[in-house]
């Protein structure tokens, strides 16, 4: 297997983003020295991995050591291209959007400079976010570094790819149905989900009916997305749910959590999958927590529910493309993944209000679960990371689209709920790649699951990428 990573003993050595930011503020690197780094390692995995949509290093190194304001300082970074960036484009991952840049920062950006991380481009995604792996029809894939051969995951797989190979300590995401925890499950990395409302609302949820997608960021350590969503909500904190605070580690408390090892779909979870869940259920137990299994708080009309609304937003992307993505928006590049999710919502749409209802109701059955139990236990995804191929939109939308419900079949209840959710690398497969986890908790509590994952990265470290042999 080869694997493509740039750590190696430069500036950036193996430093998470809070080490590296420390670094910059005490004068021991220059942010523009940093930032040169973090060009060079990007330029030596790109061209394999295919994550970079845009890049626009000129304007960062116009910018780098411009100012010393926020916990990230100096700390170079990509936004995922479904977000604009002033001055750059926003192509939403499809051919059929034109490249114009965009004349403001979103309000998500806005909030992710605050903490004072420099913008080197766009980050890859599929088309409209809507696939869970980050290929295309008629253009190279994003690959994954703990083997080109395999999927990164998507929506966020660019982002994703960047930081598992060690070119960027920590990237942005969105997650509309698994978009950060499937990636970060695919590349080995801590991606959290927030609650509904956490974060600003931003331009993507802003008019959805069911608001499924919120942003994050996906990180190589529990300490980087602590310090994200602690100094993100001084930019704006939601007044409804609790302030998560600052996160520092483990909690004393012991918790009772709730084990969800097959999902509602009646498709078995893989042996590798099943085999790293049940060995993070029983590390959990040996450390005094209480873990009790549990059926999942949901019913099976969600399985055409969810799809229903799926092809909602495929059809919206068609229908009002020019509105949405611009006037340049050109309907017969749109790719085939899209053209059948728009075409399944033309036979289906006049179940959308009851879909609708039934994905409404999930947040009060979500809400009566935790009251019984602190956390839930699952996997991220329900088999092992596939070959890229495997979810392509080259191939026929039904067979694309069923392989996915049978993979990416327990992260999208919380984009429907809202709750929180989190994805940790505690497993690796026989081919090698990472396994990830899911804990799930209350609306409002990511702190708990900061907790949970900083007492697990301390007593099962995170599998890492042979940093021996760099690309």
């Amino acid at each position: 297997m080869t694997q493509v990573h740039a750590f190696c003993d430069d500036l950036l050595a193996d430093h998470d983003a809070v080490a590296l930011a420390e670094l910059v503020r005490r004068g021991d690197i220059a942010a523009a020295e940093l930032l040169e780094a973090v060009i060079a390692r990007v330029e030596r995995v790109n061209l394999r991995l295919n994550a970079v949509e845009f890049a626009d290093y000129e304007r960062a190194r116009s910018q780098a050591g411009s100012s010393d304001a926020g916990v990230f300082a100096g700390i170079p970074t990509f936004i995922k291209d479904n977000t604009d960036v002033a001055g750059m484009p926003t192509g939403h991952g499809s051919r059929a959007v034109a490249r114009t840049p965009a004349l403001t920062d979103g309000a998500f950006t806005r909030q992710l400079l605050s903490l004072g991380v420099s913008v080197l481009g766009k980050s890859t995604l599929p088309e409209f976010g809507f696939n869970c792996t980050t290929e295309y029809q008629a253009r190279p894939p994003t690959r994954n570094p703990w083997n080109p051969a395999y999927s990164s995951g998507g929506s966020s797989g660019g982002a994703a790819a960047l930081v598992a190979a060690g070119a960027v300590p920590i990237a942005h995401g969105n997650d509309g149905g698994g978009s950060i925890r499937i990636p970060a499950a695919c590349c080995g990395l801590v991606g959290l989900k927030p609650t509904r409302g956490r974060l600003v609302k931003s331009e993507l949820a802003r008019f959805l009916p069911v608001q499924i997608v919120t942003d994050g960021v996906l990180t190589r350590t529990v300490r980087d997305t602590a310090v994200f969503y602690a100094h993100a909500e001084r930019y704006w904190q939601n007044g409804r749910l609790p302030p998560i605070g600052l996160v520092e580690g483990p909690a004393p408390r012991r918790c009772k959590i709730g084990l969800v090892i097959d999902s509602i779909t009646e498709v078995p979870t893989c042996a590798e999958t099943r085999q790293v869940v049940e060995q993070t259920a029983n590390l959990l137990d040996d450390l005094g927590h209480t873990v009790q299994p549990i059926k999942p708080a949901a019913s099976r009309s969600l399985l055409r529910a969810f799809p229903d609304y799926w092809g909602f937003l495929g059809a919206m992307a068609c229908r009002f493309g020019h509105r949405r993505f611009g006037k340049g928006f050109d309907l017969r590049r749109v790719d085939r993944f899209t053209q059948g999710l728009a075409h399944s919502f033309r036979h289906r749409g006049w179940f959308l209000p009851l879909s609708l209802y039934r994905l409404r109701r999930t947040w009060q059955m979500h809400v009566r679960m935790m009251q019984r139990y602190d956390l839930v236990l699952s996997p991220v995804v329900a088999h092992v990371t596939p070959k890229l191929g495997h979810l392509s939109p080259e191939h026929p939308f039904s067979e694309v689209f069923q392989r996915m419900m049978n993979y990416a079949s327990f992260t999208p209840m919380n984009n429907i709920n809202g709750s929180p959710a989190i994805s940790l690398p505690l497993g690796i497969s026989s081919q090698g790649l990472p396994i990830g986890v899911q804990f799930t908790a209350a609306h409002g509590d990511e702190r708990r699951l900061l907790e949970i994952a900083y007492e697990l990265e301390q007593v099962q470290p995170w599998p890492r990428i042979d940093r021996t042999d760099p690309t």
